[in-house]
C-alpha cells in the first residue's frame, strides 16, 4: 500500500481529469450537423470532381521488368525496393489450429514494418467540430480520388525517403503542442495481405488557426456520415480513424464488458497460429509470370505492377507492386435487437498477418468467388444468409474501397443485415458473439481488438445512428 501524504493547496495544479468528459457530447453535436459551415454536403461530389480535373492522374499496368527501383531479390525471390524502405512482397507460411481443426496455407504477403500515421484534424466552426478531409489520389482506387484523412502517410513518406514534397499538416500529429489529442491508437491493417502491419490512428483538435490548402475541405461528422452511405467516396483510412471518434454508448448489453473481454481472451487462447515469413519463390501453389504472381487455381488475389502519375502527391510519378483481389469482397454484420438494444454478431477471426491470433471481425468477411465451388455444408458460416438476404432486411449497404495505396481495385460490399432467430440464434456457434455498437466503440481505443473491416462497419453503424 502506498503511504498516504497530505495534500498541499497547489497539488491540484498537477492533476488532470482521466477522461475528456466533453468529447463525446461535442462529437455528437458534429454528428447531428448534416450541413457544414464551409462546404455543403451536396457540393462534395462536385468538389471532388473539380480537384480531379485540377490534377493529372493516370495508372497503367506494367510488367514487373518495367518497375523502377523494384526487383526480385536473388535467392529469395522477394520483391524489394532498392532503398530498403517502403515495403517488400515476401512469402508467408501459416498453420492455424483450433481444437481438432487444422488449416495450412502459403501466400504472398506485404511486409511493411514501419508505422504510418492516419490523422484527422478537428476544429470548431460556429461551435460545431469539423474534420479536415483530403481529396487524395490512390493508385488502387477504382475512381482514384476519394476523401482521405488530413494526413495519410507512411514513415518513409513523412520522413522524406521518397525525396518528394513535405506531407501537409504532418506537424499537427508529430509535434507536441499543436493540438489536443482526442484519439491515438495503433490499429491493424488487412491481416490477410499485410504481415503484422499497424498504423497510428489519430484525431487531434487544432490549437489556433489552420490554413486551408488546396485539396482539403472541412466537413462535419454528420456530413461524412451521409457520404458513408455512398459508394467509394470515403476511403478506408478515413473509415478506420472515424471508428475511433469518441461517442457515448449505452449501458446495457447481452454480455457485460468483463464477460465480453473474457470471451475474447478465451478465443485468442484456444487458437494456435504460426505464421512464418518464407522466400517468395518457395511458396507452393503460386506461380510468377512476367505480369503477375497468382494462385494456380486463379483464386484469392494476384500481385501486379503499375506505373502512376499523380499531380497532387508528394511524388508526382512512380512505379510499384499492388495486390489485386480476384473479386469483390463482402463484409457484413448480422444485426438484432436484444431486449430493445441493438447488437451485431462479431466473429473472432484468424488472419495470417495479425499480430495476435485473432481480432474481432464482421459476421461475414469473404470474397464469395473463392467459395462458389464448395457444397453448402463446406461454405463459411452465415455467408449464404448474407448473400441471399431479403432486401427489406438490409439496413445499410455501400461499396467501399480497401487500402488503395497497396491494393488494386479492392472493393467490398459492406452490409448491416437484420436477422432473426432462425438465421442468427442468440446462442451463436463457437467463435461468434453478440456485441453492441457501444461495446465495439469502447474496444477501439485499444489496438488490435477490431480488424479493419469491423472498424469500417463500426463507422457505418455510427453513420446509421446506431451507438448502442
Amino acid at each position: 500500500m502506498l503511504p498516504h501524504t497530505s495534500a498541499t493547496p497547489n497539488d491540484s495544479r498537477t492533476l488532470t481529469p482521466r477522461a475528456d468528459g466533453d468529447a463525446a457530447g461535442r462529437m455528437a453535436r458534429s454528428a447531428a450537423a448534416t450541413e457544414g459551415a464551409m462546404l455543403r454536403t451536396g457540393e462534395v461530389r462536385a468538389w471532388l470532381d473539380e480537384r480531379a480535373r485540377a490534377n493529372v492522374f493516370q495508372v497503367d499496368r506494367v510488367p514487373f521488368d518495367a518497375l523502377d527501383g523494384w526487383s526480385f531479390q536473388g535467392g529469395t525471390g522477394n520483391l524489394v525496393h532498392r532503398s530498403g524502405k517502403f515495403f517488400t512482397v515476401e512469402g508467408l507460411s501459416v498453420t492455424a489450429v483450433d481444437g481438432d481443426r487444422r488449416r495450412q496455407w502459403q501466400q504472398p504477403i506485404i511486409k511493411q514494418p514501419e508505422v504510418g500515421i492516419l490523422g484527422l484534424l478537428v476544429k470548431e466552426f460556429d461551435g460545431v467540430p469539423h474534420f479536415l478531409m483530403q481529396a487524395k489520389m490512390e493508385p488502387g482506387n477504382p475512381n482514384l480520388l476519394q476523401l482521405s484523412p488530413t494526413v495519410q502517410a507512411t514513415r518513409s513518406n513523412y520522413t522524406g525517403v521518397h525525396r518528394g514534397a513535405a506531407v501537409k499538416y504532418i506537424e499537427y500529429f508529430t509535434r507536441a503542442g499543436r493540438g489536443r489529442v482526442l484519439a491515438d491508437v495503433l490499429q491493424s491493417e488487412h491481416g490477410s495481405w499485410f504481415h503484422r502491419k499497424s498504423n497510428r490512428n489519430m484525431i487531434v483538435e487544432a490549437v489556433g488557426e489552420v490554413p486551408l490548402l488546396d485539396d482539403f475541405c472541412w466537413l462535419t461528422l454528420g456530413q461524412i456520415n451521409q457520404l458513408l452511405h455512398q459508394d467509394n467516396v470515403v476511403n478506408m483510412d478515413s473509415r478506420t480513424v472515424l471508428s475511433c471518434v469518441p461517442l457515448a454508448g449505452g449501458t446495457e448489453a447481452r454480455l457485460s464488458d468483463t464477460a465480453l473481454l473474457s470471451w475474447f481472451c478465451g478465443e485468442r487462447s484456444r487458437h494456435t497460429v504460426t505464421a512464418e515469413r518464407v522466400p517468395l519463390n518457395g511458396i507452393t501453389r503460386w506461380k510468377r509470370g512476367p505480369d503477375a504472381i497468382e494462385h494456380d487455381e486463379g483464386r484469392y488475389f494476384r500481385v501486379v505492377a503499375v506505373a502512376v502519375r499523380a499531380g497532387n502527391r508528394e511524388v508526382t510519378g512512380w512505379t510499384q507492386p499492388l495486390f489485386e483481389p480476384v473479386g469483390r469482397g463482402v463484409a457484413a454484420f448480422l444485426w438484432r435487437t436484444i431486449g430493445g438494444v441493438p447488437h451485431v454478431l462479431a466473429h473472432a477471426r484468424v488472419e495470417g498477418g495479425f499480430l495476435d491470433t485473432v481480432e474481432l471481425g464482421p459476421t461475414v468477411q469473404y470474397t464469395p468467388e473463392n467459395y462458389r465451388h464448395l457444397p453448402a455444408e463446406d461454405r463459411p458460416p452465415y455467408l449464404d444468409a448474407v448473400l441471399d438476404a431479403d432486401p427489406s432486411r438490409i439496413r445499410y449497404e455501400a461499396v467501399h474501397s480497401e487500402e488503395g495505396g497497396r491494393f488494386l481495385n479492392a472493393e467490398s460490399r459492406y452490409l448491416v443485415i437484420e436477422a432473426d432467430e432462425s438465421q442468427a440464434p442468440l446462442d451463436p456457434p463457437p467463435g461468434y458473439q453478440w456485441v453492441t455498437p457501444g461495446q465495439l466503440t469502447s474496444l477501439v481505443p485499444h489496438g488490435h481488438y477490431l480488424n479493419v473491416q469491423a472498424r469500417t462497419l463500426l463507422a457505418c453503424l455510427h453513420a446509421m445512428g446506431e451507438q448502442g
